[in-house]
C-alpha cells in the first residue's frame, strides 16, 4: 500500500464515519450476536497494532475470553519475529488500515510508540472496534482530547494500559487517601521523572528491507533512518515525553486517583529547578500541592503525607508510617496475582474484555488516561517555558498565554493529520 493509498484510506474512513456511509466490511464479528458488541458467550476477536516488546508481553496476557487473529507492524521483520516467538500463524499486515479492512475484528490492542498511537486508535473507533491502548496514551494534549471525543462519539470501550487501576492493592491505597483515611493531605511528593531530549541528529543508515520508515515516523518531522532512533525513540521529544510520560504516566495516575482528581487536573505549575528534567511543583484548585522532586522513590506512585499518617503508594504495594496504621489491608494473595515477568496485565485486560460485553466504562477509561498523561505533558511544558503557568483544566488551556498554548499541539506531516471532524 503506497502512502497515497494510505492517505486516501484514512480520509475515506473519516468521511464515511462523519457522513454515515455504510461500511459493511468493517462490521465487527460480534455485532451479529448483539448490536455493537460480541455475544455473551463469544470470544472477543483481537488484532494487534504494533508488535514490539510490550506488545508481545500483552499477547501472552490476553485471557481466554479474547482471541488474537492478526498482527500489524510497519516493520515486517517484527511480525516475522513475533510469529516465530509465539509459534502461531496469525495473519500479518504492514499497515493497520488494511488489517481493519480485511479482518473481522471486535477489538484492537494498540502498542505502537507514543507518537504513533492516537491515529490508529481513532481509526479503530471509526471502524466500530473497541481498543486497549498502551500508555502513554498521547504525544500531545490536543490529540488526546480529539481521541476522547472519538471514543465518545462512536461509543467505544477504550482501556488505557494503566494496569494499577485494576490492582486491588492500589485500589485500596488510593481509596484510603481519597476518603480521608490518612487525614487532611498536607503534601504530596513524587519522583522527578526525567524529560526528553531535543533530537540532535544521528548518522543516516540504510533502511532495512520490510521496514516502512515513512510510516514509522508518522506525524513527526521526516528524518534520515537510524536504528538507534527507531529503537531509542523514547529519549527524543519528537516521539515521546521521556520518563515523565513513561513511568510518570503511572505515578501521576496514582496521584490523580488518590486525590480524587481523575477527571480534572492542576490549576498552577511552576519550575523549581531549571532544565528539561528539572524539578516541578503544581497545585490543584483545592490547594493540594504536588512536588516532583524525589531523586529516588515510588516510580509507580507517590508519597502522601496526611495529618494522621503517611503512605507511600507504589505499583502493587504500599507502606505507611506508622507501619501498623492500616488495620484491614488487602489479602496478600491479591498482590501475588500481579507478580511475574513484565508485570502481568491479564486482570486489566480481562476488565477490558468484560466491559466490551457490558458496554460499561473500564477501570482506566480513555478520559482517565487522557487526564493523567496530560499532567505529565504539563510538567514538560513548564520545563520548556521555564516559568510559572496557570492552567484551566475545564477549558484545557493556559489562559491568555499564547507561548504556553503553542505547546499543546504540534505540526503534523501531511497525510497524518487528525480527522476533522472525528
Amino acid at each position: 500500500m503506497t502512502q497515497t493509498e494510505r492517505i486516501s484510506r484514512r480520509r475515506f474512513l473519516s468521511r464515511s464515519a462523519a457522513t454515515g456511509i455504510a461500511l459493511p466490511y468493517l462490521v465487527p464479528s460480534g455485532v451479529l450476536a448483539a448490536p455493537g458488541r460480541p455475544g455473551a458467550n463469544d470470544r472477543v476477536v483481537i488484532g494487534f497494532i504494533g508488535t514490539g516488546g510490550r506488545a508481545r508481553q500483552l499477547m501472552d496476557h490476553v485471557p481466554a475470553g479474547g482471541r488474537i487473529v492478526a498482527i500489524c507492524d510497519c516493520n515486517q521483520q517484527r511480525c516475522v519475529e513475533t510469529l516465530k516467538k509465539k509459534g502461531t500463524n496469525w495473519k500479518t499486515y504492514q499497515y493497520h488500515e488494511e488489517m481493519l479492512d480485511k479482518e473481522n475484528l471486535d477489538a484492537v490492542v494498540v502498542a505502537t510508540p507514543d507518537h504513533g498511537r492516537v491515529l490508529p486508535c481513532i481509526h479503530a473507533c471509526q471502524a466500530g472496534l473497541d481498543i486497549y491502548a498502551e500508555k502513554p496514551l498521547t504525544l500531545t494534549i490536543r490529540e488526546g482530547r480529539v481521541l476522547v471525543n472519538a471514543v465518545r462519539k462512536y461509543q467505544r470501550v477504550l482501556q488505557v494500559g494503566s494496569q494499577q487501576r485494576t490492582m486491588a492493592v492500589n485500589q485500596f491505597a488510593c481509596d484510603l487517601v481519597r476518603t480521608g483515611g490518612i487525614g487532611k493531605i498536607k503534601k504530596v511528593q513524587a519522583v522527578c521523572y526525567a524529560g526528553p531530549q531535543d533530537y540532535q541528529g544521528l548518522p543516516e543508515q540504510p533502511i532495512p528491507e520490510g521496514d516502512d520508515w515513512d510510516v514509522w515516523q508518522g506525524q513527526t518531522e521526516a528524518r534520515p533512518f537510524n536504528q538507534g532512533l527507531q529503537f531509542g525513540w523514547m529519549a527524543w521529544r519528537a516521539y515521546s515525553g521521556g520518563t515523565m510520560t513513561n513511568w510518570g504516566a503511572h505515578g501521576v495516575d496514582q496521584i490523580q486517583w488518590a486525590l480524587g482528581k481523575s477527571l480534572t487536573g492542576p490549576v498552577e505549575l511552576w519550575p523549581v529547578t531549571a532544565g528539561p528534567s528539572g524539578k516541578v511543583s503544581m497545585r490543584y484548585a483545592d490547594g493540594v500541592q504536588v512536588d516532583f522532586k524525589l531523586e529516588r522513590g515510588p516510580l509507580g506512585g507517590a508519597t502522601f503525607t496526611g495529618t494522621d499518617a503517611k503512605i507511600e503508594i507504589n505499583r502493587n504495594k504500599f507502606t505507611t508510617n506508622p507501619p501498623d496504621f492500616v488495620k484491614n489491608p488487602p489479602d496478600p494473595a491479591e498482590a501475588q496475582r500481579w507478580e511475574g515477568p513484565g508485570w502481568i496485565a491479564r486482570p486489566h485486560i480481562q476488565n477490558w474484555l468484560d466491559c466490551i460485553k457490558t458496554r460499561e466504562r473500564p477501570n482506566a477509561d480513555v478520559e482517565i488516561g487522557y487526564r493523567s498523561i496530560s499532567v505529565c505533558h504539563l510538567v514538560n511544558i513548564v520545563r520548556q517555558v521555564g516559568r510559572r503557568l496557570h492552567w484551566d483544566p475545564e477549558r484545557e488551556t493556559f489562559p491568555d498565554d499564547a507561548e504556553a498554548n503553542a505547546y499543546l499541539d504540534r505540526p503534523r506531516r501531511r497525510g497524518w493529520e487528525l480527522p476533522d471532524p472525528v
